[in-house]
């Protein structure tokens, strides 16, 4: 019987990539809070709506490099 943490990821990691990638999908679904679903179907719809405002042109996306530099000299 498995019953210690380590013993646990060692024996997932026995198991193929398509049975550990299952494993890790229900393990992270397990977390999920009762109305997960309702909080992913907002954010979908953020998402749609963000999509649509860069395609149409009403905002300019802004690269990623200049994003996360930004946020590095705030913490400086």
């Amino acid at each position: 019987m498995i019953n210690t943490f380590d013993e646990i990821i060692r024996a997932a990691l026995t198991l193929p990539p398509d049975a550990r990638a299952m494993l890790a999908e229900h393990l992270l679904s397990s977390l999920d809070a009762p109305d997960q679903a309702i909080v992913d179907a907002a954010w979908a719809e953020v998402v749609e709506q963000r999509l649509q405002d860069v395609q149409q042109g009403n905002v300019s996306p802004i690269p990623a490099d200049q994003v996360f530099q930004e946020l590095r000299n705030r913490h400086v």
